[in-house]
């Protein structure tokens, strides 16, 4: 049985949404960021950083050429990283790549929502379906009396689906608000934001992206951003 938990959710979205974030909020970016994150820590990964200035986490791995900068920029692969922005390609790097490593995160969406959001919100929280039951878990147990849910969308500037989708998911596993899977399913794969990797016109864009990203709870762990000294990192947290 669902259990649920009495308190104010507030919706927001994109860039602004992200600036006007209050109390605990969770920042949603299904395609791609926040689908990549939880692999990092899934491979072994050290450490975490998130940097939302190309030229800083271009800066950090010219410093520490040990370092692995995963980043896009509008979703092209920034020029200097060792990967784009791609679950599919992370997996297939597997563990042997990743473990014991620093990662640089820089995304268009998703990181700089989280920069954006970061002065204003109590805490924040990484979130996609893939770990939105561990993430609804973190936020039951914490009980605040406010939760924003900011979908990040499109380049942080229009709504996509995916996002959308994500918060109603986590509206049902917190409020048990209405929501139908199915539904969900033909919301997002049929619209432009998962066309654009299923028809497979761009490398960068693979198909077997969304595969993966519409994966629900597939980590039983939250990814929680905090201030380190100077950079924004990502902690693990089982709830």
């Amino acid at each position: 049985m669902l259990r649920v938990l009495i308190l104010e959710i507030i919706r927001k979205s994109c860039a602004r949404g992200a600036e006007e974030a209050e109390g605990l909020t969770v920042i949603i970016d299904v395609f791609r960021a926040f689908s990549c994150a939880p692999l990092f820590f899934h491979f072994g990964a050290k450490r975490v950083i998130l940097n939302a200035a190309p030229y800083k986490a271009l800066g950090l791995k010219r410093e520490n050429p040990e370092f692995i900068l995963v980043g896009e920029i509008n979703e092209v692969p920034m020029k200097g990283a060792d990967l784009g922005n791609s679950p599919s390609q992370i997996i297939q790097k597997g563990e042997s790549y990743f473990k014991d490593k620093t990662i640089v995160h820089r995304t268009t969406a998703g990181v700089t929502g989280v920069s954006s959001a970061y002065d204003k919100a109590d805490e924040i929280i990484l979130g996609s379906f893939v770990m939105a039951k561990a993430v609804a878990a973190h936020i039951k147990k914490k009980n605040p009396d406010r939760v924003t849910l900011v979908a990040m969308g499109a380049r942080a500037q229009t709504k996509s689906p995916e996002d959308e989708t994500c918060a109603d998911y986590l509206e049902y596993l917190l409020a048990g608000r209405p929501y139908n899977p199915v539904k969900a399913f033909k919301d997002i794969v049929f619209q432009q934001t998962a066309q654009k990797f299923i028809q497979g016109t761009k490398k960068y864009l693979p198909r077997e992206d969304p595969v993966f990203c519409l994966q629900h709870d597939l980590f039983d762990f939250v990814l929680i951003a905090k201030r380190l000294g100077d950079q924004l990192e990502v902690f693990k947290q089982v709830p």
